[in-house]
């Protein structure tokens, strides 16, 4: 069954669209995780525009962050004063994301930048995710225990805060820092950025894995949000209708994800998602090698829509 896009300006198969979405869903639910990263490039893979994708897939990240960070606010699994500093942060780094995208779209270089970001960063966090997972199993194989975690450079920095729900005393200036990445990082490559930046927050930040989900969702949501909000009305690239299909096939997949997650142990599914991450950051970079022209093609299509 087809579908026409308005915005995309193709018909795509909407089961396959649908499934797509589901897939998502189900590694979102699985590893607690936004999915964009692996949406984004699927989307680019079935001939969509980088452009479009990434400005689509925030919306659709938005609207499954609602959800996730409403159940962590019941459970008062959020830290509110540290997700109001992050904000601080990822609202500046989103509007600087969205202006350098319009840029880069105006040089015709949006698609390019696009896709090399995704070679450099998922290779990169996926390869530390896999081989700091790999470790983690060997440990626990071996009976060892876990190194213990000592207090950083970031620790001695000024400005310091003390954040009551999460029991830490900490420098606003990493966090701020933080934000404005992922803020960042999500405008341009349509990305909610919790797989980078859950890490980082637990092993350079030293926050409790008890409110570290919570609070990154909420960055998560308002970012993504805010970044749909500004692609809509800056680039006019945001896509409803295939938001709409990715929303719900998503919905669907991740109930069975989360079941599927609660079964596997934490270094299984640190070491699965390095893997996962790894993997489309090949993808990526083989697509890039072999199939440049197609690539070439698609971005003379988003600068002259």
């Amino acid at each position: 069954m087809q579908l026409y896009l308005p915005i995309a300006d193709l018909p795509v198969n909407v089961f396959l669209v649908l499934a797509m979405g589901a897939a998502v869903g189900f590694v979102s639910g699985m590893f607690g995780i936004g999915g964009g990263f692996l949406m984004t490039p699927l989307l680019i893979f079935i001939g969509i525009t980088p452009a479009v994708a990434v400005a689509s897939v925030a919306s659709h990240i938005a609207a499954s962050s609602f959800s996730g960070a409403l159940s962590y606010w019941r459970r008062r699994a959020i830290d509110p004063a540290l997700a109001s500093v992050l904000l601080c942060g990822g609202v500046t780094g989103t509007t600087l994301g969205v202006w350098t995208f319009t840029q880069l779209r105006a040089l015709g270089q949006l698609d390019l930048m696009i896709a090399l970001s995704y070679v450099v960063l998922l290779t990169t966090v996926g390869s530390l995710m896999f081989s700091e997972g790999l470790r983690a199993l060997m440990r626990t194989r071996r009976g060892a225990l876990p190194p213990r975690r000592t207090h950083n450079w970031i620790h001695g920095l000024p400005l310091k805060m003390r954040f009551k729900r999460s029991k830490i005393y900490l420098s606003v200036i990493p966090v701020v820092i933080v934000g404005i990445m992922i803020g960042f990082l999500g405008a341009i490559m349509g990305i909610g950025g919790g797989f980078i930046l859950v890490p980082i927050m637990i092993y350079l930040l030293r926050v409790p894995t008890s409110t570290v989900i919570g609070t990154s969702m909420v960055l998560t949501l308002v970012t993504m949000l805010f970044a749909t909000m500004l692609h809509a009305a800056t680039n006019h690239l945001v896509d409803a209708v295939l938001a709409l299909i990715l929303m719900v096939g998503g919905v669907t997949g991740a109930q069975f994800g989360a079941r599927a997650g609660q079964k596997i142990r934490g270094e299984q599914l640190r070491l699965l998602l390095g893997l996962l991450i790894l993997s489309v950051g090949i993808r990526f970079a083989i697509e890039l090698v072999i199939q440049p022209s197609d690539l070439f093609t698609i971005r003379e299509l988003g600068v002259s829509g």
